[in-house]
């Protein structure tokens, strides 16, 4: 995947795994061929290989312009076949992440709009750059961000959703937080830094087979009535309790009075 015609490159260091959008002499649009450069990577079981989390950047100045120029002017004359298979990509893209068992976190700098918008928070967690702003677009084009909204609500509040879905404005980096779009905002030379001190942090202070279960759970209960999610919720929390992971756990609370560190 790091080919001189890749447009995903990935370098992996112990148990984690950096991948970086490369295509800065367009923003790092969405393209097709990078669409699936992304799906083909995440749809990877990266925990079972022991990668305990992703970070995602995007080369150059901006993180995502959103779709590709090229591919939405094809679309634009498109028929309802050719339009279903692009929604089905988009699916997929955003599936591949939100499933991705493994700890994601995006690190957002400069213009992150649309799709490219709906790719960092598709991630658990968003480090941004100061210098980060962030655009849901669609309305503006006679589009629906249908498939951001499907996932929004394990970010935002409804209002939110409502303001940054219908009303759509550049929101930077400190707004994006303060909505909870955004988890930390930090000094643009200081990305990557603080999106791997956040990432050591999470995974030294929780097992990754938990984390990967709670991933799972929040997207099946998400739009579930109360009775069928916490059916499911019941089968999860029994289940948990049987892993190695849950085992060593409580194991070392009753000897240590502690919860271990996980890395």
């Amino acid at each position: 995947m790091n080919g001189s015609d890749t447009l995903v490159r990935v370098r992996r260091e112990d148990a984690l795994l950096f991948v970086q959008l490369d295509s800065p002499q367009r923003a790092n649009a969405l393209a097709p061929a990078m669409i699936e450069e992304i799906v083909e990577l995440y749809r990877r079981d990266w925990l079972h290989e022991g990668v305990r989390a992703i970070l995602l950047s995007g080369a150059g100045k901006h993180f995502s312009a959103g779709a590709d120029l090229s591919h939405l002017r094809a679309l634009h004359s498109a028929g309802a076949r050719e339009n279903r298979r692009d929604s089905e990509t988009l699916r997929a893209l955003f599936e591949a992440v939100l499933r991705q068992p493994a700890l994601t976190v995006a690190m957002v700098q400069g213009a992150c709009v649309a799709g490219g918008c709906g790719l960092a928070t598709a991630h658990d967690f968003v480090v941004a750059a100061e210098d980060a702003r962030f655009l849901y677009s669609e309305v503006r084009i006679g589009f629906v961000a249908a498939l951001v909204a499907t996932f929004l609500p394990l970010r935002l509040r409804g209002a939110d959703i409502r303001d940054v879905l219908l009303n759509p404005q550049f929101l930077s980096a400190g707004e994006a937080q303060r909505i909870g779009l955004v988890n930390r905002v930090v000094a643009s030379d200081e990305l990557e830094v603080a999106a791997r001190a956040l990432t050591e942090e999470i995974l030294a202070n929780g097992s990754s087979v938990s984390i990967a279960a709670t991933k799972r759970l929040l997207l099946d209960v998400l739009g579930k009535d109360l009775d069928s999610a916490l059916t499911l919720a019941t089968e999860v929390n029994a289940t948990a309790r049987t892993t190695a992971d849950c085992k060593k756990g409580i194991a070392h609370v009753l000897e240590h009075k502690t919860p271990p560190r996980w890395r």
